[in-house]
C-alpha cells in the first residue's frame, strides 16, 4: 500500500481494510462515504473521454467495491456485477467453446444449474466429481480441460476441498481454478494466497450483510486474467448499480463484527443441535467431531456462520418451518438476521430429486445462516420448532 506521495506504508490488517477499503473519503469533497454517482453518461471535454466515459465501463461508486474486494483477497483488480450468478457466469467467460470443466458433486443449486444447463449450451463440457478426492480430480482431467470450479466448504453438505492440492494439480497443467468463496468471505479464507486463480463472491450474502441488495464480485491476482475479465464485463454489461455499490461498500465496513458474532452464535447452536434428539447430524467445521476440520483450518481461519442440520423425520422439517418465529425462511444466507433454508425445495430446487438424493441432500436437511441475534433467543425458538 502506498500513500498519496508514493511512499510505501505498512500493509493494513483485514479489519482495517474492511473499514477504509480502497478509498475512505470522497476525493472531491472529503465526504466520509463515496457518493452514489447515478450518472449514466460523462462529459467528454473537447470530445476526449476522461477516466470515465460511460457508466457500464466505469463508475466511481462501483470502483469503490471493486478496489475493496481486490484489497481483501490480495488481487490486482476486482469486478462488481449485478448478482452472484452474474459474477459466476462472468468469471467462467474465461473459458470458451470446446473447453472442459471439472466441478464438485455438491455445490450451490444456482451454480449446478449454470454448469448443467448454460455451460453446455455454450459448448463447454462439465464433469462432476468428488472434488475432495485429489485422485478423482486428476482422473477427470482431459486434454481439453481448462477449468476447475470449487466450493469449500461446499453448499450445503460442508465437504472440504484441499485448495492447495487442487491448485497444484491445475497449475502443472495450466488449468484455471475458480472458487466461490461466499461462505468464508476474504476475512476467513483467502484462496488467491492458496494458489487459486479466481475468487468469486455473492456480495448479496455476508459482504452486503443486510439482505437488501444483489451483488457479485470477482478478483484475481493475474494481470492477464484481469484484462480478459474487464473486456467481458464491459462487453456483457451485467455491472453493479451505483446504489447497490454504495450499500455493498457500507456493508463491507461491518463484516468483521457481523461475521464474528454470527460465527460465535453458530458454534453454540451447532454444539447444542448435535445433542438434540430430533437431529441426526450437524455439518459445521467448528465442531470437534467434524470430519474435515483439520483440512478446513489449514486453509481458513474460522468456521463461518453457516451450518446444515439433518433431522430424523421429514415431518420435523414441516413443523420447524411452520413454528419458528425469528429466522427468515428463505433461500439465502449471510444477513444480520438468521436465515433458515430448506435446501431441497429452496436453494437446491434446481437439482433433480434423484440427483439430490444421490448427493445426500435429503428432504430432512435444513441450512442455518446464523445471525447476530441473542443466541439464547435463537435456541429457544429452534427448540420450540423441533419439539
Amino acid at each position: 500500500m502506498t500513500t498519496d506521495n508514493g511512499q510505501r506504508t505498512k500493509p493494513l490488517r483485514p479489519a482495517t481494510v474492511l473499514v477504509h477499503q480502497g478509498r475512505d473519503r470522497d476525493p472531491a469533497t472529503g465526504a466520509s462515504a463515496i457518493p452514489i454517482y447515478a450518472a449514466s453518461t460523462y462529459h467528454h471535454t473537447e470530445g476526449r473521454s476522461g477516466e470515465y466515459d460511460y457508466a457500464r465501463s466505469g463508475n466511481p461508486s462501483r470502483d469503490q467495491v471493486e478496489e475493496a474486494i481486490a484489497l481483501l483477497e490480495g488481487g490486482v483488480r476486482g469486478f462488481a456485477y449485478a448478482s452472484g450468478m452474474a459474477a459466476i457466469g462472468s468469471a467462467l467467460s474465461l473459458l470458451k467453446s470446446g473447453d472442459h470443466v471439472i466441478a464438485p458433486l455438491d455445490l450451490y443449486g444456482g451454480s449446478w444449474r449454470y454448469l448443467n444447463v448454460v455451460a453446455p449450451q455454450q459448448g463447454i463440457a462439465v464433469t462432476f466429481v468428488d472434488i475432495t478426492d485429489l485422485n478423482a480430480v486428476e482422473e477427470a482431467i482431459l486434454p481439453e480441460t481448462r477449468g476447475i470450479f470449487l466450493e469449500t466448504p461446499s453448499n450445503p453438505l460442508f465437504n472440504i476441498t484441499d485448495l492447495r492440492g487442487v491448485a497444484g494439480i491445475a497449475r502443472k497443467r495450466e488449468i484455471l481454478t475458480f472458487l466461490d468463496n461466499t461462505f468464508m468471505t476474504p476475512l476467513l479464507q483467502r484462496p488467491l494466497d492458496l494458489g487459486i486463480d479466481v475468487a468469486i463472491h455473492s456480495g448479496t450474502k455476508f459482504l452486503g450483510g443486510h439482505s437488501d441488495l444483489l451483488a457479485g464480485l470477482v478478483t484475481t491476482a493475474d494481470p492477464g486474467l484481469v484484462r480478459r475479465l474487464k473486456q467481458f464485463q464491459n462487453a456483457f454489461g451485467a455491472v453493479l448499480s451505483p446504489f447497490d455499490s454504495f450499500l455493498l461498500a457500507r456493508g463491507i465496513k461491518t463484516l468483521k463484527l457481523r461475521l464474528e458474532a454470527g460465527q460465535q452464535n453458530a458454534l453454540v447452536l451447532a454444539e447444542r443441535l448435535s445433542e438434540h434428539p430430533a437431529v441426526v447430524r450437524v455439518h459445521y467445521p467448528g465442531l470437534a467431531s467434524f470430519p474435515g476440520r483439520a483440512l478446513h483450518f489449514s486453509q481458513a481461519t474460522g468456521a463461518g456462520a453457516v451450518l446444515s442440520v439433518e433431522l430424523k423425520e421429514k415431518d420435523q422439517v414441516k413443523k420447524l418451518l411452520r413454528t419458528v418465529k425469528l429466522p427468515i425462511i428463505a433461500p439465502s444466507l449471510g444477513g444480520v438476521e438468521t436465515i433458515l433454508t430448506h435446501c431441497w425445495s429452496m436453494s437446491h430446487a434446481a437439482i433433480p430429486a434423484d440427483e439430490k438424493v444421490r448427493l445426500g441432500i435429503t428432504e430432512k436437511l435444513v441450512r442455518l445462516s446464523v445471525g447476530i441475534e441473542d443466541v439464547e433467543d435463537l435456541w429457544d425458538d429452534l427448540t420450540a420448532g423441533l419439539g
